[in-house]
């Protein structure tokens, strides 16, 4: 059975980068580490709310810069490179940040990450050259 701590460890991130004001509402919810019927009933509400809201770049910059946080220290100097020229051309129709972070997790074996909605939904880039797949080996 799956606990309401790992199914908000599943849509932590995908919250965040639809709504800040969904991702405070639920993380209010969770507080005091207790949970009910009608805290599930609101958690549940509050996800269906955030999937109507269309990310934007303010709130996909804020999910991606916290996912980075688990590849900051290992990453080698032409991943830090690519993800900061990612961000800086960041918009939600053109999201090639979000591919490349799951190239991320995948390499370094992030669960936790592997394990979420916002990494999960996302397709891997394609790579276009042999350096670009060298670069992330």
């Amino acid at each position: 059975m799956i606990t309401w701590q790992q199914e908000w460890a599943h849509y932590k991130y995908w919250v965040m980068a639809h709504s800040q004001q969904t991702y405070l509402a639920i993380r209010e919810l969770a507080k005091d580490n207790s949970w009910s019927a009608e805290k599930d009933a609101t958690f549940h509400q509050l996800l269906q709310d955030a999937a109507k809201i269309p990310p934007t770049k303010a709130t996909l910059t804020t999910a991606y810069q916290h996912v980075w946080g688990y590849f900051k220290k290992q990453c080698t100097p032409v991943e830090r490179q690519t993800y900061l020229s990612l961000l800086s051309t960041l918009t939600p129709e053109q999201d090639q940040l979000g591919p490349f972070l799951k190239t991320l997790a995948i390499k370094y074996q992030v669960d936790y990450l592997l394990q979420s909605k916002i990494i999960q939904d996302c397709q891997p880039p394609l790579l276009t050259t042999k350096k670009d797949s060298d670069s992330l080996k």
